[in-house]
């Protein structure tokens, strides 16, 4: 499939105001849907019905939905809550909890699974008035960089349908990047939100861990999971990091850290900023279309009067290795809960206790998530767990003391966000090293806790995106979204999306 590009869509609307201009809608992101309900010129109907005229027409190729909510849609456009986000047609990706509507985590261990109860940031949602349109697909639990792991079906590529849209919140950059909804929520425990941003062409960003509540996450690993915004510029990123941001007392990890108002960093300047350039990310294997992408990201970041910095991150080698002992290891005890006893899938047949435990797991969970499981409960066995987990731990403090030595001489770090573009369904399906270091850019700012973002930066000659990482310092969210913004504003790669 080729490449299309729209272009800023607002002017066209302001010159067009007819019918068949109201019928996309769908292709504007939050801050212009909002000026344009603000002024009255469109009614939350009329946006709502546009988003949802698109799932219809395009969804089936795209597969970006676990749930679709047309019915809790529309009662909740009709609400008339007012907020920074009312009348804003929203995505979830399905691993947060959302009262009524089921979260399957795309894992037929909770197929069937309601929650009695909303999380933290979905309530910060509805609290600013927005709009549920559904539950989008991701890699089982979280659990992958393809979103090919999900139980139900993968995800494709609204680029080119054969490829993968990256993981694990591939439906939620999948849904962005073919106006299935005007932004999305994910999740980001090693890039999941990042790098299927780079490879679905949209701006994914991963807060300061502890800034977002994750009170109504299900679990993966609880010290690097983190949830983020998905969309379609970096404004709206700051809108709705804006809504999602702040203490909670029931999340133990929240920080009590005060959030500023992030859409005060775009101001489209990075003069004076210092922006650092890790000798150690120039990865073997990467692809030369990507890097090229990546070295201009740099010279027009220069031009708009940054300097650019020559950093340090010794450890860097070492992350994929200690991210994959940490994450496995809490994801096989935070997983160890789903046993057929609960509120769970339950296996048939079994003779007693034990055997219903082996039979539900066996047949509940997908191939990666055993994968991890085994690979965690292994690293905390014992006579394992001091060679294993424990050393992991030791590097992870090593390669978080390697940021904060670098963030005193720069202001953020830039990278590519993904070694390559997004790659062809089963492709790397029966290499899981391969897959894993899909993530060998994103996952050392997990590992250090630090705020990190992806915007397009380019696409290759067979119309694909590539993405830029920009990293920033803890809570410090307003240096990475000034630089984002700055860069995306003097490009127009922000503007291209795949022709559906």
């Amino acid at each position: 499939m080729g490449n299309g590009g729209f272009g800023p869509f607002a002017s066209h609307l302001t010159q067009n105001r007819n019918k068949e201009t109201h019928l996309e809608l769908f292709r504007l992101g939050i801050a212009e849907t909002r000026e344009l309900l603000e002024k009255g010129e469109v009614s939350p109907a009329e946006v709502l019905d546009s988003v949802l005229g698109r799932i219809e027409a395009v969804e089936e190729r795209v597969k970006a939905y676990v749930t679709v909510t047309p019915d809790k849609a529309r009662q909740m456009s009709a609400s008339g809550k007012d907020g920074p986000l009312s009348g804003i047609p929203l995505a979830i990706k399905d691993n947060m909890c959302t009262k009524g509507v089921r979260t399957t985590c795309s894992s037929k261990m909770l197929e069937e699974f309601v929650p009695p109860f909303e999380s933290t940031a979905t309530t910060r949602l509805m609290e600013a008035g927005y709009v549920l349109c559904g539950k989008t697909n991701l890699d089982e639990f979280a659990m992958g960089s393809s979103c090919e792991n999900s139980a139900f079906y993968p995800t494709n590529n609204p680029w080119d349908l054969e490829r993968v849209p990256g993981g694990s919140s591939g439906g939620s950059a999948a849904a962005v990047a073919a106006d299935l909804c005007m932004a999305a929520l994910g999740s980001d425990t090693g890039g999941s939100i990042r790098q299927p941003a780079a490879f679905c062409g949209v701006v994914g960003l991963k807060p300061t861990y502890g800034r977002v509540s994750r009170y109504g996450l299900v679990a993966f690993a609880s010290s690097l999971d983190q949830i983020g915004p998905i969309t379609k510029n970096v404004r709206d990123a700051a809108v709705l990091l804006n809504v999602i941001s702040g203490h909670d007392h029931r999340d133990s990890t929240s920080a009590t850290v005060e959030a500023p108002d992030f859409t005060r960093a775009l101001d489209g300047d990075m003069k004076g900023m210092r922006v650092g350039v890790p000798k150690e990310f120039s990865v073997e294997g990467t692809d030369p279309e990507v890097e090229a992408a990546f070295r201009e990201a740099l010279k027009q970041m220069e031009s708009l009067g940054a300097e650019l910095v020559e950093v340090s991150l010794p450890h860097s080698d070492y992350s994929v290795p200690a991210y994959y002992i940490i994450a496995p290891s809490e994801a096989s005890s935070n997983l160890a809960r789903y046993d057929g006893v609960k509120y769970t899938f339950r296996a048939e047949g079994a003779e007693d206790l034990l055997d219903m435990y082996k039979r539900t797991r066996a047949e509940g969970f997908g191939p990666e998530v055993k994968r991890r499981i085994m690979l965690g409960t292994y690293a905390l066995s014992s006579g394992y767990y001091d060679a294993y987990y424990l050393k992991a731990q030791k590097v992870r403090t090593l390669i978080k003391r390697d940021f904060e030595e670098a963030f005193k001489a720069v202001d953020v770090i830039a990278s590519p966000t993904a070694p390559e573009v997004a790659f062809r369904a089963g492709e790397k399906a029966d290499d899981p090293l391969k897959m894993y270091l899909s993530d060998i850019f994103t996952i050392s700012a997990n590992l250090a806790g630090v705020p990190a973002i992806s915007v397009p930066c380019g696409l290759t000659g067979s119309g694909l995106p590539a993405g830029l990482q920009l990293i920033g310092n803890n809570f410090d969210e307003l240096s990475v979204l000034r630089a984002a913004h700055a860069y995306e504003q003097s490009t127009d790669w922000h503007n291209r999306r795949p022709s559906l």
